[in-house]
């Protein structure tokens, strides 16, 4: 083990003397109750607090406040056992509760895992009046992909567990897509298109961020007409859920994706072919500059505002990775989708995604940039950026994408957050209006989540050291010098990779198409380790060192899983190549030495999964299989579920587009059944080459995978088994040193 500086000292007076200054208001204000206007009722965010600490929640005063021009604040006073929060919407009344309970309770409640358990009886008094003002007014969250890689299939108990953490942590703008499928269905039946073309046309649920993003349609459908309008009435209740709480719901908008023979059926309007989207055909686009794109738009709004009732901001990109405009002038399309929106809803925001090229200057220079905002999922992953000068003074959040496709890798650029995000928003001339959370997929990396939102509460550089040693406290309850060493450990290797050219860390090569010469598995992912792998084996081992009384805590057994889960995956990075130079030298005891550990590997790691439920395949297939009605309802959306995680999409998509394992994830059941099967089948085969002399079998690999998809078979659904046993002989069975990779180059996505 290697010894550490005497950090925690220095580290808490740093988060002492930060935690009691008083932010500066921010700038303009977020969505709530106009300022100066009437207070609010409370009433849902007390229903939230009964749901989040049902012990306590009758010791916390929620008091309404109206909202300044200056923006967003709570408050946080009272005494043991009566504690008193004032904010100025219901949403930001529970970022104030949070607030409490990170920095007086000393608690956790994070996305996911919780140390609550630990609270007292009677809560703690404040030490004081704490008051904190939002530094941006946009605080927005959830990436196009949320659905897919999140969960199509979610039920309403989990997107309001969501919503909840959400407005916890201080959102106040969220990207709904659910149910956006019945508006599409809904329009086009206006413009010459038969119920059952529709069907088809949309894809399954999981597959459907990518259509409305125009880059493909139809795979794992028919949708049935039964799933549409279960999709529509979930996705109301998840918008006026967030209307409850003060948070604006940003909407799909129209942008001109138009099904197929849409120029046949409806005269006058022109379309442009969009090419193919990494194999997958894409649906044309209807120029925004005619009139009947003019009359698709007014029907789209109008069938979404009858759905699910008006917003302020509307979210949609234009020629989004790789559109084609044909000859259509980008400008006038742009002035064009803007005068739809304005017509339908005036004074809306056009919400676009600052991602590649997107949005073009073209876009920007057409409209009234003070109705546009971008969020920018690249503001941690290069260096050199000057925004305001890329986006002609247009209003963005700093915005971050530290997981693709759901992967289940820890660690973020987190360092780069806490210079960047301050730097940035009080530069001069600074067009930073917001930040916005951008995981494709949620619910990992819960000190990520954690540390991003709170930016926005903050008007001055986080101090990384003394952050992450005030979380470290408060994770688990209690302060553990264990648990405080382990988390210093995971700042200075996971949570503080570089910016430069990627915003995600490596994946598991178990995960990986197998291949001697595999550096990732998805496409698109890391080809290395971004940081000392050392760091997360050894704060492994003081995890397991962790007072036993702080074992108990949801936090802890979630934590102790996931370090041991990534410390094993950074473990095929060392050991694949150990196999490949045995195979390579024709070394068939070393060969057979090293295949023996990669699956025993894969057996030991699908066995520590299967101790956390947020590690299972069970629960995300089961999920799928109740929006079912009949058994071909059910075996469909089982289909779209299991695809999604392994040959995403079709055999084109899937080889030649580079789509295969980009949602791959280390979950017990898809590890054992699906990776486990296809590296067993691989090593098999070059076992047998090195016995015969001859080349390896030839393996149809999509056609292997596909098969899979096409299953039934069922998982387990809870968990089982011991989680510090079972990480204890991870750490037993990692090599004392793993070596370092080089770092990692190309592009990602």
């Amino acid at each position: 083990m290697r010894s550490l500086r005497p950090w925690a000292a220095v580290c808490a007076a740093v988060a002492f003397a930060l935690l009691t200054t008083t932010l500066t208001p921010a700038s303009s204000p977020a969505a709530a109750s106009p300022p100066g206007g009437p207070a609010f009722s409370p009433h849902s965010a007390r229903a939230a607090l009964a749901r989040l600490l049902p012990r306590h929640a009758s010791q916390i005063t929620l008091v309404p406040a109206r909202r300044p021009a200056s923006g967003d604040w709570f408050g946080v006073s009272g005494r043991a056992g009566h504690v008193r929060v004032t904010g100025t919407s219901p949403a930001v009344l529970l970022s104030g509760v949070n607030w409490y309970l990170k920095y007086t309770a000393k608690v956790d409640l994070g996305w996911p895992g919780r140390s609550t358990a630990k609270l007292p009886r009677t809560l703690p008094a404040p030490d004081g009046t704490v008051r904190r003002h939002a530094s941006v007014p946009h605080r927005f969250a959830l990436n196009d992909t949320d659905d897919g890689y999140s969960g199509a299939y979610r039920d309403w108990a989990s997107y309001e567990r969501q919503i909840d953490l959400l407005a916890l942590h201080g959102v106040n703008e969220v990207f709904v897509q659910m149910g956006a499928d019945a508006v599409y269905y809904e329009t086009f039946r206006e413009f010459g298109y038969s119920k059952k073309e529709l069907r088809a046309w949309i894809p399954g649920p999981a597959h459907q961020p990518w259509w409305l993003m125009q880059n493909m349609s139809g795979f794992a459908g028919p949708v049935s007409e039964r799933l549409i309008e279960d999709r529509a009435a979930l996705g109301r209740r998840i918008a006026n859920r967030l209307r409850e709480l003060g948070m604006t719901p940003v909407l799909p908008g129209y942008y001109g994706t138009v099904p197929p023979g849409f120029t046949e059926r409806n005269p006058g309007g022109t379309v442009v072919s969009q090419g193919e989207w990494v194999g997958f055909d894409r649906p044309d686009w209807l120029d925004p500059r005619t009139g009947v794109f003019s009359r698709v738009a007014a029907a789209f709004y109008r069938h979404q505002r009858e759905l699910f009732g008006d917003s302020e901001m509307y979210k949609m990109d234009l020629l989004h990775e790789g559109g084609r405009p044909g000859d259509v002038p980008v400008g006038d399309a742009a002035r064009a989708v803007m005068n739809a929106l304005q017509t339908a809803h005036p004074g809306a925001v056009w919400t676009l995604i600052g991602w590649q090229n997107n949005p073009s200057p073209q876009i920007i220079d057409a409209v009234d940039k003070s109705r546009l905002l971008i969020v920018d999922g690249l503001s941690d992953r290069y260096d050199g950026l000057d925004r305001e000068t890329t986006w002609h003074g247009a209003p963005y959040a700093f915005g971050t994408i530290p997981n693709f496709g759901g992967h289940t890798t820890v660690g973020a650029n987190t360092a780069v957050w806490a210079e960047r995000f301050d730097r940035w928003r009080t530069k001069p001339g600074s067009a930073l209006a917001g930040i916005a959370y951008l995981p494709e997929g949620t619910g990992g990396n819960p000190v990520a989540y954690e540390l991003f939102t709170e930016l926005a509460w903050r008007s001055a550089p986080v101090d990384h050291c003394a952050w992450f040693a005030a979380y470290a406290e408060r994770r688990y309850g209690r302060p553990d010098p264990h648990a405080a060493r382990a988390w210093e450990l995971l700042r200075t290797g996971p949570y503080s990779m570089p910016s430069g050219k990627w915003s995600e860390a490596q994946d598991s090569l178990f995960t990986a198409r197998p291949g001697l010469t595999a550096t990732s598995a998805a496409s698109w992912s890391p080809g290395a380790m971004r940081y000392d792998p050392d760091t997360v084996r050894e704060a492994l081992a003081e995890l397991l060192q962790v007072a036993p009384a702080l074992r108990t805590t949801d936090a802890y057994r979630f934590d102790l899983v996931d370090v041991a889960r990534q410390a094993l995956a950074n473990r095929s990075r060392s050991l694949l190549p150990e196999i490949k130079a045995a195979y390579d030298a024709g070394d068939l005891p070393g060969f057979r030495a090293g295949a023996a550990e990669w699956k025993s590997d894969l057996a030991l790691l699908d066995r520590l999964l299967a101790t956390d439920t947020r590690f299972l395949l069970g629960p995300w297939l089961q999920d799928a299989r109740s929006w079912g009605r009949t058994a071909a309802e059910k075996d469909a959306a089982e289909f779209d579920a299991r695809s999604i995680l392994t040959t995403w999409g079709h055999r084109s998509g899937s080889d030649s587009g580079g789509l295969r394992d980009y949602a791959n994830r280390e979950w017990s059941g898809l590890v054992s059944d699906f990776y486990a099967m296809r590296w067993t089948t691989y090593l098999d085969s070059l076992d047998t080459a090195l016995v015969t002399g001859r080349p390896p079998a030839a393996v149809d690999w999509f056609a292997l995978e596909n098969a899979w998809n096409q299953r039934h078979d069922r998982y387990p659904v809870e968990a089982s088994g011991d989680p510090v046993a079972t990480a204890a002989e991870v750490l037993e069975a990692l090599p004392t040193t793993v070596p370092s990779a080089p770092a990692a180059s190309g592009r990602a996505r």
